[in-house]
């Protein structure tokens, strides 16, 4: 006959131990739920969000971004509509980039009043919604080669002639409704320029978001695809900053400042904790991330995988960049942001 060996269902004893008596238990302020979200540092709020939004021409216009999950270009009576519904969720603002009907070597549709943005834009500033409207200020999406300025007879991108064509695009739009307007060209110069422009127009009130640090990343892939900006020749390295540069990255925080920015931008921001960090100790503005496409596109093809949870990690990684110092996180995840964060309230 055989005797059945009890199962114990907490699993094997643990053996004595002698006493530990520890000056801190770290481990006490984690036992809950309750407990954690109670010393919780770093808290996500959907007015501290910026949905970017792509715009294109027509009427009931909406296109699907294949390197972008959920993400779609909308025509300007859609877009206001989705700025509405954004204003709902609580989302602190929109970030507008336009897709022309016709490019040239100017990028002249970019500060055409009857623009696909400025459309946008007077149909958002007509619903008188509580939310800032921030505009892109830049040529890419505009030209016909793709760069963020004129071409000169070297075939580099003219600097000089860039800022006068930057200044128009801003006025431009501050006339259509934009509260904020947010130079993405990193042309030397670019926000006195456009300060002085502004000024001169009558928008002293128009805020300038300065793309301070912007470096030439590799995870810019699927806005190109998105704004149809991918350059038709060379690169935009001599331009944007070198990613593995971060003392030039304060000198172009601080030039932006002289100049006359109201808040400054890092981006792309995962690979940017450290300069968000360091804005934050060195600058009094208000201090902005990017999640750009390509850390959006990355976390999204890996949850279609099964590799990551989704929510978990796009929390996670915002929350990495508001840990850092930002105050504004850009992001594609915006709506999906807030309507989590009002499920765990």
């Amino acid at each position: 006959m055989t005797t059945a060996i009890p199962i114990r269902a907490a699993g094997p004893r643990i053996p004595d131990a002698p006493p530990v008596r520890l000056p801190t238990r770290l481990r006490r302020l984690r036992r809950s739920p309750a407990l954690r979200a109670l010393v919780r540092e770093t808290r996500l709020h959907p007015s501290m969000l910026v949905a970017p939004m792509f715009v294109c021409p027509g009427v009931e216009v909406r296109e699907s971004i294949g390197a972008m999950p959920g993400v779609e270009r909308l025509s300007p009576d859609l877009a206001a509509a989705e700025v509405a519904a954004l204003a709902g969720l609580g989302v602190g603002g929109v970030l507008l980039f336009g897709l022309p009907v016709a490019k040239d070597a100017l990028g002249t549709e970019a500060s055409a009043d009857d623009g696909v943005v400025q459309d946008a834009f007077r149909r958002i500033r007509a619903l008188e919604l509580p939310l800032v409207t921030i505009a892109d200020t830049c040529l890419c999406e505009y030209t016909d080669h793709g760069h963020c300025g004129p071409i000169g007879p070297d075939g580099r991108v003219d600097n000089d002639a860039a800022l006068a064509r930057l200044a128009s695009i801003a006025v431009s739009q501050a006339r259509a409704g934009a509260d904020v307007v947010a130079p993405s060209a990193m042309m030397d110069g670019q926000v006195a320029a456009i300060r002085a422009a502004l000024d001169a127009a009558g928008f002293g009130d128009t805020a300038i978001m300065a793309y301070a640090a912007k470096h030439a990343s590799a995870f810019y892939g699927p806005f190109r695809e998105a704004a149809g900006s991918t350059p038709a020749f060379g690169d935009r390295r001599s331009y944007q900053m070198d990613p593995a540069n971060g003392r030039e990255a304060m000198r172009e925080m601080q030039l932006d400042v002289t100049e006359g920015a109201d808040m400054l931008l890092v981006k792309p921001g995962l690979p940017g904790l450290d300069l968000i960090a360091a804005a934050r100790e060195r600058f009094d503005l208000p201090i902005a991330a990017y999640q750009v496409s390509g850390e959006y596109a990355m976390i999204a093809a890996a949850a279609a995988n099964g590799w990551i949870d989704r929510r978990a990690a796009t929390l996670e990684t915002v929350g990495a960049m508001v840990r850092a110092g930002a105050g504004i996180v850009i992001t594609y995840a915006a709506a999906d942001i807030a309507r989590w964060l009002r499920d765990m309230a």
